[in-house]
């Protein structure tokens, strides 16, 4: 299938308040109880915390060595957009904003984007192409990760405002970076999916990770301050993890690649580097986590996850 491909757009950066959601906006997603994240959603746990999946480890897992199609879509092209949410946004002074802008414009047509070029879907086959329309900053008070559906409407919040228009085509990626630390819980991000009115929307969720260990993937180069560094890898982890299967609960429909425990490319790769940087397609360079390849794995080439299985590409 011939892939489409998007040019990249950046859009002026503007500030939403507290306004109410509107009809179209009104989110719905299926939660396995309120506050908690659903049965699957795509997490990155911090260092040392073991494979979960839906918050229910399973130790004794016999995972499969490649991922399998569960008959759902992917994302054959991806339009994103950033949320910063939180009150300490409006004075922030740092460079996160246009740092992240600048990954997401970057990874679109990038080596590292092309490392899930493998798998399809219902809805075709995963290409790299991204179009990224800056950001939008609430300097409402944030919420925290334990709610999927208080994310979700924090995104269809923007998207009633006019400050996001969501892709018909379900290809919307919306990420929401909040000023909140992380605290005592075990992840570090996660991604999910939902609908505003009838549009599904991807979105996911990312603490503020500055000066954390557990999230932190000791970037040495000083291109970015520790802050952005962290928040690039784990973003990159859910990016791709959207990519490969965005549909994440029943109302948004069939789910698409993960192994037999549930991990999905990134969780299979997780803190585990092929290169020290990667240069994205606009020049600048990240130290991003890689993304596992079941072809990469076939022919044993890449290199070795923390279970020791060739499968991980690092996009050099």
């Amino acid at each position: 299938m011939k892939k489409l491909l998007l040019s990249a757009m950046v859009c002026l950066p503007m500030l939403a308040y507290g306004q109410a959601a509107g009809p179209f906006a009104s989110p719905s997603q299926e939660l396995s109880g309120e506050g908690n994240l659903p049965p699957r959603v795509g997490v990155q746990w911090a260092r040392g915390v073991a494979h979960h999946y839906g918050f229910q480890a399973i130790p004794n897992a016999r995972r499969t060595p490649n991922m399998t199609y569960h008959g759902g879509k992917i994302m054959p092209y991806v339009t994103s957009k950033n949320i910063f949410w939180g009150t300490s946004w409006a004075t922030y002074q740092g460079d996160k904003m246009s740092g992240l802008d600048l990954w997401y414009l970057g990874f679109g047509g990038s080596n590292y984007a092309k490392t899930s070029d493998e798998y399809s879907g219902s809805n075709g086959v995963i290409g790299p192409a991204l179009t990224h329309q800056g950001h939008v900053i609430d300097t409402s008070a944030a919420s925290g990760g334990g709610s999927t559906s208080a994310i979700l409407a924090e995104v269809c919040k923007q998207v009633s405002a006019g400050n996001i228009v969501p892709d018909s085509g379900g290809n919307g990626y919306y990420a929401v970076y909040t000023d909140k630390p992380r605290g005592s819980a075990n992840y570090c991000a996660w991604h999910a999916s939902g609908k505003c009115g009838s549009t599904t929307v991807q979105f996911a969720f990312f603490w503020n990770l500055d000066g954390d260990p557990g999230c932190d993937p000791q970037d040495s180069s000083g291109l970015h301050s520790q802050g952005l560094a962290a928040l690039a890898n784990v973003s990159g982890h859910e990016l791709s993890e959207a990519r490969t299967d965005p549909s994440t609960t029943s109302t948004t429909g069939s789910p698409g690649w993960y192994d037999s425990s549930g991990a999905e490319n990134g969780d299979k790769c997780a803190w585990t580097y092929g290169a020290p940087l990667l240069t994205f397609s606009n020049g600048t360079q990240w130290k991003v986590q890689g993304e596992w390849s079941n072809a990469a794995f076939t022919a044993g080439t890449g290199y070795a996850n923390n279970s020791g299985q060739k499968g991980c590409l690092g996009g050099k």
